[in-house]
């Protein structure tokens, strides 16, 4: 499980075919130290599992159910990734419940600061992203929503377009100060949002360790 709080950003080396899966290669030398084969690990909001660890990086194989739902193939080498380590057991939950299981590719349409006049490092930003159809159920003003893995808040929402406002930190910090529009981003709705309509549809529902597990918590 994951928080939404990324703790830093990587740089996409390359993407291979290999032994019948894509590779993804990413340069991460302030993260890699701290992983261990076989370690999950949220790369713009995609759970993959750390493999050939080296300390300047990691490589992941990307499943076709990766490749289908998510942005990380259509990167080129030199892209920006957001990067985040599971969040220990008993630590505060900053953010909000992020799994790492995208529900699709959404499209920015535009990222503005509110004071263009402003140095970018001191104002504030509204993104707007059009999100996918599937997601689109699951996503009401004022909920949480992962985008390129960070965890956000709806600000305004129109059945089709989600706004959010990005506080300077968030825009430095992340990928998103290297988006332009039209570019594809990675959308996971909030879990929790799901588990309620499916309740409300008066379908039943369990929540069991079996439940969980399958689910990444």
């Amino acid at each position: 499980m994951f928080t939404g709080l990324i703790e830093t950003t990587g740089t996409i080396l390359s993407i291979e075919d290999c032994r019948g899966a894509k590779r993804i290669a990413i340069a991460a030398p302030t993260l890699a130290p701290k992983l261990k084969t076989g370690d999950s690990i949220a790369v713009s909001g995609v759970c993959l599992t750390a493999l050939d660890i080296t300390p300047e990086g990691f490589h992941a194989d990307l499943a076709a159910e990766t490749v289908a739902r998510t942005s990380l193939t259509h990167l080129a080498p030199g892209s920006a990734v957001n990067l985040e380590l599971p969040t220990p057991a008993g630590t505060p939950l900053g953010g909000h419940i992020v799994q790492g299981h995208v529900d699709g590719t959404g499209t920015l349409i535009a990222l503005d600061p509110i004071n263009p006049n402003a140095e970018k490092s001191q104002t504030d930003w509204r993104l707007k992203v059009e999100v996918p159809g599937n997601a689109r159920p699951y996503v009401v003003e004022k909920g949480s929503i992962a985008i390129e893995g960070i965890s956000l808040t709806v600000a305004a929402w129109d059945g089709k377009t989600a706004e959010v406002a990005i506080i300077p930190h968030t825009f430095a910090a992340t990928n998103l100060h290297t988006l332009k529009a039209g570019a594809p981003v990675n959308i996971e709705a909030d879990v929790l949002m799901k588990l309620a309509l499916q309740q409300r549809r008066g379908q039943s529902f369990e929540l069991t360790m079996d439940y969980l597990i399958a689910n990444g918590f």
